[in-house]
């Protein structure tokens, strides 16, 4: 009798802490969902402010040609490199670039805690016209603001559009075209995030490999003289990423 009422206070207890746990659990989900959609809306807020920094003007005869006022941006924040414009995406947006590749995925433009980051180039890259491959992160948001909307780009629909296939690159130094001509996901790597290269052999070899990956023929030829532009985020359950390789084929001065 004694050991039957011992097992039901066991059992009583294990149930309650059980409920206990779940409810903690519950807590510190309902938590980290009111900290995201914060930390987004705090993003997107900052990102209207932005915009008034940044104007088309349609005079030029350069399309889409981008008057981006760098120099208020950057009283703003010094780390900022670019302005980026996917067509076919939600993805406008100043790019920074800071002393590590780790920094601007909880930081947003202005620098505060933020768990979604903001847009950011690979700090091995210069942006002084002698890179290889610029690389630029960002992270997969739900509200589709960041890189959320970069998954875009594995759909034929996008793919088929052929104004989405120009990525808008502008910098102090000017404004600069890339054509698309590879677009996949894939588990997380290293691989195509590289930004060194020993030789024009091993960089073709780079250029054959991601071009291969590729899950529609852009039918744009690449080699080791081209430079190439690089977006890659998150995708699905965050072990996997989504690329899209471009290469550069116009710059205004």
């Amino acid at each position: 009798m004694k050991k039957n009422k011992r097992k039901i206070r066991i059992k009583s207890n294990i149930i309650i802490i059980f409920g206990i746990l779940c409810f903690v659990v519950a807590i510190y989900s309902t938590y980290k969902i009111i900290m995201w959609k914060q930390n987004v809306d705090r993003n997107n807020t900052i990102k209207e402010e932005i915009n008034e920094l940044v104007e088309i003007d349609e005079k030029n005869s350069l399309k889409d040609k981008y008057n981006v006022d760098f120099k208020s941006l950057k009283e703003i924040n010094s780390d900022v490199v670019a302005w980026i414009k996917v067509n076919g995406t939600n993805i406008e947006y100043p790019v920074v670039k800071g002393k590590d590749n780790n920094y601007y995925l909880n930081h947003n433009f202005n620098k505060e805690y933020n768990v979604a980051g903001w847009i950011f180039s690979d700090y091995h890259n210069k942006l002084d016209e002698t890179d290889k491959n610029i690389v630029i992160f960002g992270h997969n948001t739900k509200d589709g603001s960041m890189f959320g909307t970069l998954k875009n780009v594995l759909d034929k629909s996008w793919q088929d559009n052929k104004d989405n296939l120009e990525i808008t690159l502008v910098t102090e130094k000017g404004q600069y075209k890339y054509q698309v001509f590879s677009t996949y996901s894939i588990i997380a790597e290293d691989y195509y995030i590289n930004t060194l290269f020993n030789s024009d052999d091993e960089y073709s070899r780079f250029i054959s490999e991601i071009s291969s990956r590729s899950n529609y023929d852009y039918g744009v030829e690449v080699n080791s003289n081209d430079k190439i532009l690089t977006l890659s985020s998150c995708i699905g359950d965050g072990k996997k990423r989504v690329v899209l390789h471009a290469k550069l084929i116009d710059m205004v001065i």
